[in-house]
């Protein structure tokens, strides 16, 4: 019967390749993120990892293959994460459900401490302008990571409509398309800019944006005697409002 010790070292053996296949990963996602997929540098990546030569070719076929795993695995994670789960446990308003991840994810970004990552960018939007047009299996990657991301939002808001938060007339998947793409462009800008401020603006207004989604509640009649009810009667013809006068004060019979 083997010992506890030598189980233990077994399970360090199982558990020995996959530790090293996320240090890969971390380390190919942080080098891809700084300087670009096609700038990355293998050795670079290898050095941060700790790792040798031998053992990235036993996890991964070549670059490419690594690339694509840090897409599926790390930055399609990362998007999920920052902003589609918060409104899984967000069962209320869902305008302000979205509303809500936008302004946290800004405020995150207008940290100090995190004004690296204003000037590097949005991952998934980075390797999207870089390899789409370079590469059909990166390309198909990304677009269903978009396409994760604006479900979503598109569901938050065909639930709004469902419950009559959101306007009937409101498109959820052209509304939801256009809240991405307006949340990836403000990235672009503040990378370019390196402009947390910018970029918490532009927040700002497409939060505004999506209050105006919001269906108008109903007007309901103002009571009897209020200000309101009196200044309608007002609007009413001299010849009610006369007929209505002479009904409260009758003449007086004169003798």
């Amino acid at each position: 019967m083997p010992s506890r010790t030598s189980a233990r070292a077994t399970a360090r053996r199982i558990r020995a390749p996959e530790a090293t296949r996320d240090k890969l990963l971390a380390a190919a996602f942080a080098e891809i993120h700084r300087k670009g997929y096609q700038a990355a540098s293998l050795d670079s990546i290898l050095a941060s990892a700790g790792v040798t030569k031998g053992a990235l070719y036993h996890h991964f076929a070549d670059k490419a293959e690594l690339g694509q795993a840090v897409v599926a695995e790390i930055i399609v994670g990362l998007t999920l994460k920052r902003w589609t789960a918060p409104l899984e446990h967000h069962p209320g308003d869902p305008i302000e459900a979205i509303q809500s991840v936008i302004r946290n994810v800004s405020a995150e970004f207008s940290l100090p401490e995190l004004a690296d990552l204003v000037s590097l960018g949005c991952p998934l939007n980075n390797i999207t302008q870089e390899m789409s047009p370079l590469d059909e299996r990166f390309r198909e990657q990304i677009a269903g990571a978009f396409a994760l991301w604006t479900g979503a939002f598109a569901a938050a808001i065909e639930r709004g409509r469902a419950t009559h938060v959101v306007r009937a007339d409101v498109d959820s998947k052209a509304v939801a398309t256009f809240v991405v793409a307006s949340i990836e462009g403000s990235f672009g800008l503040s990378k370019a800019t390196k402009s947390a401020k910018l970029m918490h603006a532009n927040m700002e207004l497409l939060c505004q944006y999506l209050d105006g989604l919001r269906a108008s509640p109903p007007r309901s009649a103002p009571p009897r005697g209020s200000a309101s009810s009196r200044r309608a009667a007002t609007k009413r013809s001299p010849a009610k409002a006369r007929s209505s006068a002479a009904k409260q004060h009758p003449k007086r019979r004169t003798t």
